[in-house]
């Protein structure tokens, strides 16, 4: 009987901590210098005004290389600088079912990915004001890839 109790306890320790330790992981925690991520609908209009790009981020809810790139990537100086001088940065769930307004029409999340051509997350898309695509890019980018990419499609839509 006291054996039992013993195990018993032992392994409710066990799995407090483990528990504990799990959802400590799965906590979002505040990036700093992070983008102002707007929504898709502002940037939109805020685009033909000021006559800038937009950059979609097209992410999944779990996506290791998703998580990477809001981390180590979005908030470095250098992609920071272009993006705060040249683009408006959007953020989409891929797998959402969160209607948003894009062109007038009222569509899905998972919708508008498709429509942009994602295949796998992240995908990144630069669009112009009307919705046209500049340039996009499957997967992981590192910080010069990525600032790479954004000047590239910046020169592409001069």
């Amino acid at each position: 009987m006291k054996r039992s109790i013993i195990i018993g306890g032992l392994i409710t320790v066990f799995l407090a901590i483990f528990m504990f330790f799990a959802f400590r992981q799965v906590t979002p925690q505040e990036i700093e210098n992070a983008p102002d991520w707007v929504p898709i609908e502002e940037a939109s209009q805020k685009a033909v005004n000021d006559n800038r790009l937009i950059l979609v981020d097209i992410y999944e809810v779990g996506c290791r290389f998703c998580r990477a790139m809001d981390r180590e990537v979005y908030p470095s100086p250098s992609v920071r600088a272009v993006l705060d001088r040249e683009y408006y940065p959007v953020k989409i769930n891929g797998n959402s079912e969160t209607t948003i307004q894009f062109q007038g029409e009222e569509i899905t999340q998972k919708e508008f990915a498709a429509a942009m051509g994602a295949t796998a997350f992240p995908f990144t898309v630069v669009i112009d004001a009307d919705g046209n695509i500049i340039d996009r890019r499957r997967g992981y980018m590192d910080v010069v890839g990525l600032t790479r990419f954004l000047r590239d499609a910046t020169e592409s839509a001069l």
